[in-house]
């Protein structure tokens, strides 16, 4: 397998570059014409790291790699735009392997909308992919950032989490799957190897007057603690208003594990946590749901500093989230 002869096969697979792209893959670089404002956004996965080959195929790799970059797009309200992909290929991964892998990033961009304007390969000693995406909006207020926060504010969010968590936890040992059905065991683990960007979501969010903004990809705890510092107030969540994936609670118990502490420091969801006006939340809610998701509120903005998740007993639940050098 040569580099040269890679690429090529690879831009064959390409779909029609956006609108925005004069100039897309096969040169010495892209060339774009944004309009308005840009975003712009670098995620890296790593075998042994993110993923491990022995329990995910190179389609669901690909497709993990480009979803964890968008979900960056949606924590600020961005439409995809295009992304460029770095790939380091490992000696005991063939052109067949790389071709799947790229088929899994190829089927998400089509997906969301978003155009394959570059990227390059190189050997490497294990499979490593780097995502670099631009996400666009009209200006730049439409654009949502961390730092917006202000109390009173409702802390709403996307989705259901824990199931990303669950899930690894079903790929690692797998005799926990008799705890739930197949079809729910199923679920789980595509949570942990496929997950959705919520790209429509924080769009939504965004038009609704969302202030502040991230996406769950180092757990509850550990981001909210991130939103909470960038815009300088305290949040209280209360536990008992999370929503839980379905299964992970049975999940958890069988491994021994805290449900509520798996779900809020799991990570890998790639949910949507943002804070709004409270007057703004109903429209918030319909937003999301024209858009195919949920939204809900789960507690509130504060004076003061840090994150107090708090259990149904009054007992405070100590945020942690995913440390990528830990």
């Amino acid at each position: 397998m040569g580099e040269f002869e890679l690429l090529a096969r690879l831009r064959e697979r390409l779909p029609p570059p956006g609108g925005r792209v004069l100039l897309g893959s096969g040169d010495d670089a892209a060339v774009i014409v944004p309009g308005g404002a840009t975003a712009t956004s670098i995620d890296a996965l790593v075998d042994g790291v993110h993923f491990r080959r022995e329990t995910t195929t190179p389609l669901q790799i690909g497709r993990k790699a480009l979803a964890a970059a968008l979900s960056d797009l949606a924590a600020m309200g961005a439409e995809a735009g295009e992304a460029y992909v770095a790939v380091g290929v490992p000696l005991d991964l063939d052109e067949d392997g790389c071709l799947e892998l790229f088929d899994g990033i190829v089927a998400l961009a089509a997906e969301t909308g978003t155009t394959l304007a570059g990227g390059d390969v190189t050997r490497a000693p294990v499979l490593s992919l780097a995502v670099t995406v631009v996400g666009h909006a009209a200006a730049p207020d439409r654009l949502v950032t961390r730092a917006g926060a202000r109390p009173g504010d409702a802390l709403v969010l996307t989705g259901e989490i824990g199931g990303a968590a669950a899930g690894l936890l079903l790929l690692e040992r797998p005799e926990l799957a008799t705890a739930v059905d197949a079809a729910t065991a199923d679920r789980l683990r595509l949570r942990q190897l496929d997950p959705t960007p919520r790209l429509a979501a924080g769009q939504a969010l965004a038009a609704a007057g969302a202030r502040a903004m991230i996406d769950l990809s180092d757990g509850l705890g550990g981001d909210a603690a991130h939103l909470a510092e960038a815009s300088g107030v305290g949040f209280l969540i209360d536990a008992a208003d999370l929503p839980l994936a379905p299964g992970m609670v049975e999940i958890a118990a069988a491994a021994e594990r805290d449900p509520l502490e798996l779900a809020s420091s799991g990570g890998e969801d790639y949910e949507l946590l943002a804070t709004l006006a409270p007057e703004r939340l109903e429209a918030a809610r319909q937003g999301v749901s024209a858009s195919g998701g949920t939204l809900k509120q789960v507690g509130e903005v504060m004076t003061g500093a840090g994150v107090e998740i708090r259990r149904p007993g009054g007992e405070i639940l100590a945020p942690a989230g995913f440390d990528q050098l830990g």
